[in-house]
């Protein structure tokens, strides 16, 4: 479905923010597909009710607010986009410090890789972006 998606918005400028020309649509295909990777990690996790799970539920939902955003991204600018990815990266680093934690549990281990994964493709969104500017 999100595949489906992504070539239905590659027509017209949908996926351009003033200032910046239209996005790369692999990349973010592949940004948005880590965040769904890591909002379900996240929230696994969370629903074993280890002291990390407060950290892994609000994970969770910087991850599925992060994929909204870049559904929608007429509206958005550089900077407020650029703000998203930090606080996506963020959330996620302070989760995967957390399950590390928990370095005996598979699940932990699980969500801390998801939460990595997002973290890569964020990141790599964000470098796109600034050598765009």
């Amino acid at each position: 479905m999100d595949t489906m998606m992504m070539d239905a918005m590659k027509s017209g400028d949908m996926m351009s923010m003033r200032g910046m020309p239209a996005m790369d649509m692999a990349m973010m295909q592949r940004c948005m597909d880590a965040c769904a990777a890591c909002e379900q990690a996240c929230t696994v996790c969370a629903m074993q009710g280890m002291d990390c799970a407060p950290a892994c539920m609000n994970c969770a939902d910087m991850c599925n607010t992060m994929m909204r955003s870049m559904l929608r991204m007429q509206g958005m600018t550089p900077a407020v986009m650029m703000s998203m990815l930090d606080a996506c990266m963020a959330m996620c680093q302070m989760c995967m410090d957390m399950c590390m934690a928990h370095s005996n549990d598979d699940v932990c281990m699980m969500c801390a890789q998801a939460c990595k994964a997002c973290m890569d493709a964020c990141m790599e969104m964000k470098t796109a972006m600034m050598a765009a500017a």
